[in-house]
């Protein structure tokens, strides 16, 4: 169980510092509309999965952001390292998280859905 919590807060931990260096130390526009939504940490904290949102709803946009976000995995680790003092850093997998833009056309679909059932039926 407390291997469990570690792993969640080294994620908090990584979330917050990357959020703050995708924001102030990368100097890439397409990054300017990037959030950190999630970070999941392995176990062994060899690996970290970064879920990273957008306001852009274009998977073109996305993935170029992915790319733009794996080429500077490398800088971020080391910008990580100097303020996370753990014996291995984990290696970082960005990955783009689409709720919030699948969120809301899912509650579309399902208000639709619950009106449609409410109509009296047409003979």
């Amino acid at each position: 169980m407390a291997d469990f919590q570690r792993t969640e807060r080294i994620g908090d931990l990584i979330q917050r510092e990357l959020a703050l260096y995708i924001q102030r130390e990368l100097s890439d526009p397409r990054l300017k509309m990037v959030t950190v939504s999630g970070v999941d940490v392995s176990r062994d904290l060899a690996h970290a999965k970064v879920y990273v949102s957008t306001l852009v709803d274009d998977d073109v946009k996305g993935a170029e952001i992915i790319t733009v976000l794996e080429k500077a995995s490398g800088l971020l680790r080391h910008m990580l390292g100097k303020n996370i003092k753990l014996r291995t850093l984990p290696k970082l997998h960005f990955v783009l998280d689409r709720t919030s833009v699948e969120g809301p056309r899912m509650s579309r679909l399902i208000d639709d859905a619950i009106r449609d059932d409410e109509s009296p039926l047409k003979d």
